[in-house]
């Protein structure tokens, strides 16, 4: 029996719930991080996911924008929630799971947007969001996160490779692609240093997409995507990667978020 952790953008969970519950009685992850909840902690609809079997939440909320969670079929211990930037924006929470053989830390972040123009001096989205990723790679080599079993996902909302997005050229000044924003992020990853287990599983080479605009009104046709939502694992938990699914389907289930669930799997 495989270990499952997954990430999912939801795009509000309140709004979104139905499309939660159906996710996790079809693929049945252990451990569910979701980011963009867009509510206050009070708010979260707690009792529809423990009546699912998912008991144990960790919650990092705030009114209307941010939010993330951690909702796990297993105990969650030493629930930790960091912010950065002074801003008090709800964008990571942290907790450890007992995958019956070890505990696992899991870190799920929220990466700032960033807005839509690419300059820190024009755009005050964009200073924050270079801001957040130096600060985050700051913390993560601080407090050595990366050196016992550790799985880091998210929204880092930046996709790092030309086969991350429909067309590099296109997007090679669009944030979310520019080099700076990757810089940032590969700083972020060799704090660690983490493995990508995404690319682990997929080359680098291959197209790989985790996002796709709700401009698009024939987003499947076009398949115009990015890859902007991230499972990076710990050193010590590479041979332990079994598996990987990314849920496409899901982008065009009703109402949907414009993010799709990402899940691994790793031998527990």
């Amino acid at each position: 029996m495989a270990f499952k952790i997954a990430t999912w953008n939801i795009n509000s969970v309140r709004l979104r719930m139905p499309l939660v519950l159906r996710y996790l009685e079809s693929h049945q992850p252990d451990v569910l991080c979701l980011q963009e909840t867009k509510c206050r902690d009070g708010e979260f609809p707690s009792g529809d996911l423990r009546s699912a079997g998912y008991e144990h939440i960790a919650i990092h909320g705030q009114k209307g924008y941010h939010g993330v969670a951690i909702v796990s079929r297993h105990p969650l211990t030493q629930i930790d929630r960091h912010d950065f930037c002074a801003k008090g924006d709800a964008r990571h929470i942290a907790a450890r799971v007992s995958t019956g053989s070890r505990d696992i830390s899991i870190h799920n972040f929220y990466v700032p947007a960033g807005g839509d123009i690419a300059d820190p001096e024009l755009n005050p989205k964009f200073a924050h969001k270079l801001g957040f990723l130096d600060e985050m790679a700051a913390w993560i080599a601080q407090d050595r996160l990366a050196q016992t079993a550790s799985v880091l996902v998210g929204d880092l909302n930046i996709a790092p490779l030309e086969a991350d997005v429909w067309n590099h050229k296109a997007l090679v000044k669009v944030v979310s692609h520019t080099p700076v924003e990757i810089e940032r992020l590969r700083t972020v990853f060799e704090a660690g240093p983490w493995v990508d287990a995404l690319r682990a599983k997929v080359p680098p080479s291959e197209k790989l997409y985790t996002w796709w605009s709700y401009r698009s009104p024939n987003w499947e046709s076009a398949n115009k995507g990015r890859r902007l939502d991230h499972v990076w694992i710990s050193p010590d938990l590479e041979d332990s990667l079994t598996g990987l699914d990314i849920l496409k389907d899901a982008r065009g289930w009703d109402r949907p978020s414009d993010h799709v669930p990402v899940m691994i799997s790793l031998v527990p």
